[in-house]
C-alpha cells in the first residue's frame, strides 16, 4: 500500500505559510480562488444550457421519456464505472492538467452535436457518445476539482467557498435553462454550441492559476488497486462520512431524474420550451436562496442539527411537485424545493474536506462520490420507466417513499446527530 512520505521541514514550514496567508485573504481578493471560481460559473451555465437542450432534443426526436431518460444516465454512468479509478489517479496526477485536459476533451464532444446538425449527420447514437464522453471527463475533473479546493483557500474557508460553490450551481440553474429555451428556440444547434464555448472559457481560467493544486507526492510506482484500497478502506473505517454517502446517494437517487419530471408535466400542461426553462430556472432562484443561508446557518446550528432537519426539508418539498396545477405554480414549488439542496450539499462537502487527508482526496471522494451518486444511472432510467408507465404525479409520490425512511434513519443515527464542529477537525 502506498504512503505519501513526510515533506521535509522546510517544506512543512513553507506549506504553513501558505495557509497563513490563505487564511488571511478574503476570498473575493484570492485572485487564483477568483480564477477558478469566474471559470466555473461560465462553464457551469453552458452545461445547464446543454442538459435542458438533450431532453429537449431527444423528446423531439423519438416522442420517448424513457429513451430521453435513458441518454441522461449515459451521463452518469461512468460515476459507477470510472470513478474509483478516476479517484486514484487524481491523487498521483497533477490535478490542474487533469482539468484542463478534461474541460478541452469535452468541448470537443459538445463541439461534435452542431457539426454533425449542420451537415445533416446527427444520429441518436451520436447523442448517447456524447453524453457518455462528457459524463467521463466530468468525473475526472470534478474529482480534481474537489481536491484542489483546499489549496486554493483555508481549511478555514471551506465551508463558505464550498457554499459560494453551491452559488455557481444555483446561478447556473437560474440562467443556463433561461437563456437554454430561448438558445433552444433560435436553433437545436446553439445550445451545444454554447456549452462547448464555456468549457473553452474554463480552460483559459485555470492556465492562469498560479497555486499548486496538491502537495509533493510520493514518487513510488502507481499500484491502483492498492491506492483504491487505501482509500475504501479510510471511509469505511469513518462511519459518519460512511453515513452521509449513503444518506446522500439514497436521498439524490429518487431525484435525479426532477428536470424530465418537470418536462412531462409542464408539457402536459401546455407550457411552450421557453416556459420550460423558466420553471427550471426557478430552481437556480430557491438555490441562490439556500446558498446565502448556508454560512448564517452554520454559524447557529450544529453540522448534525442542519443535516436532519435539511434531510427532512428534501423529503417532504419533493410532494409539493404532484399538488402543482398549472406552470405557475410548478416554478413556484419547484424555487421552493430547491432551498434546501446547496444547504444540504454544502454542509456535509465543506465538513468531509476539512476532515479527509490531502492525499487521500481524490481517492476517499471518489469512494463518497459512487456512493452517493453512482446510483444516477438507475435513478434516471426508473425515473424515465415511471414516468411512461404511471405518469408524473404517480411517479413523484412512489419516488417520495425512499426519501421519507432514510430521513427517519438520519434522525435516528448518534454518529450524525453528536458530530464534532468543523472548527475541531481543523485543530486536529
Amino acid at each position: 500500500m502506498s504512503q505519501v512520505q513526510v515533506a521535509p521541514t522546510e517544506e512543512v514550514k513553507g506549506a504553513k505559510q501558505k495557509e497563513a496567508s490563505r487564511r488571511n485573504v478574503s476570498l473575493w481578493r484570492n485572485r487564483d480562488y477568483m480564477l477558478l471560481w469566474s471559470g466555473q460559473m461560465i462553464s457551469s451555465v453552458g452545461t445547464r444550457v446543454s442538459m435542458l437542450a438533450f431532453p429537449l432534443f431527444v423528446l423531439a426526436l423519438t416522442h420517448s421519456p424513457a429513451q430521453a431518460g435513458l441518454i441522461g444516465a449515459m451521463r452518469g454512468l461512468p460515476y459507477a464505472l470510472l470513478i474509483l479509478p478516476a479517484g486514484a489517479l487524481v491523487d498521483r496526477w497533477n490535478r490542474k492538467r487533469v482539468m484542463i485536459l478534461c474541460d478541452i476533451g469535452r468541448a470537443i464532444a459538445l463541439g461534435s452535436i452542431p457539426i454533425a446538425l449542420i451537415i445533416g449527420r446527427l444520429t441518436i447514437a451520436q447523442l448517447y457518445v456524447v453524453s457518455l464522453v462528457e459524463g467521463t471527463l466530468f468525473t475526472f475533473f470534478s474529482l480534481a476539482e474537489t481536491a484542489c479546493l483546499p489549496h486554493v483557500v483555508s481549511k478555514e474557508q471551506l465551508p463558505t467557498a464550498a457554499a459560494q460553490g453551491m452559488v455557481i450551481d444555483s446561478v447556473s440553474g437560474l440562467i443556463g435553462p433561461s437563456i437554454g429555451g430561448v438558445l433552444y428556440g433560435i436553433g437545436r444547434a446553439v445550445p451545444f454550441l454554447t456549452d462547448a464555448i464555456s468549457y473553452g472559457a474554463s480552460v483559459v481560467s485555470l492556465f492562469f492559476i498560479k497555486a499548486k493544486f496538491q502537495e509533493d507526492r510520493d514518487p513510488a510506482p502507481l499500484h491502483l488497486w492498492a491506492d483504491i484500497k487505501e482509500g475504501l478502506s479510510w471511509l469505511w473505517k469513518n462511519p459518519l462520512i460512511r453515513f452521509l454517502a449513503l444518506l446522500t446517494g439514497g436521498m439524490f437517487a429518487p431525484v435525479v431524474g426532477y428536470s424530465l419530471i418537470l418536462i412531462v408535466m409542464a408539457r402536459s400542461q401546455h407550457a411552450s420550451s421557453f416556459v420550460i426553462g423558466v420553471i427550471l430556472a426557478c430552481g437556480g432562484i430557491g438555490s441562490i436562496l439556500g446558498a446565502f443561508l448556508v454560512t448564517p446557518l452554520q454559524k447557529r446550528f450544529s453540522f448534525g442539527q442542519l443535516m436532519i432537519a435539511s434531510t427532512w426539508i428534501w423529503a417532504l418539498t419533493w410532494l409539493l411537485f404532484a399538488v402543482a396545477p398549472n406552470p405557475l405554480i410548478l416554478g413556484i414549488v419547484t424555487a421552493v424545493t430547491f432551498i434546501i439542496v446547496p444547504i444540504y450539499l454544502s454542509v456535509q462537502f465543506g465538513y468531509r474536506l476539512a476532515l479527509i487527508p490531502d492525499h487521500l482526496q481524490g481517492r476517499v471522494n471518489s469512494v463518497f462520490r459512487l456512493i452517493a451518486f453512482g446510483s444516477e444511472p438507475i435513478g434516471l432510467a426508473v425515473t424515465g420507466i415511471l414516468l411512461q408507465a404511471f405518469g408524473p404525479i404517480t411517479t413523484v409520490l412512489l419516488l417520495f417513499v425512499p426519501q421519507f425512511f432514510l430521513s427517519v434513519a438520519a434522525t435516528l443515527n448518534k454518529g450524525l446527530r453528536n458530530a464534532k464542529p468543523i472548527e475541531e477537525l481543523i485543530e486536529d
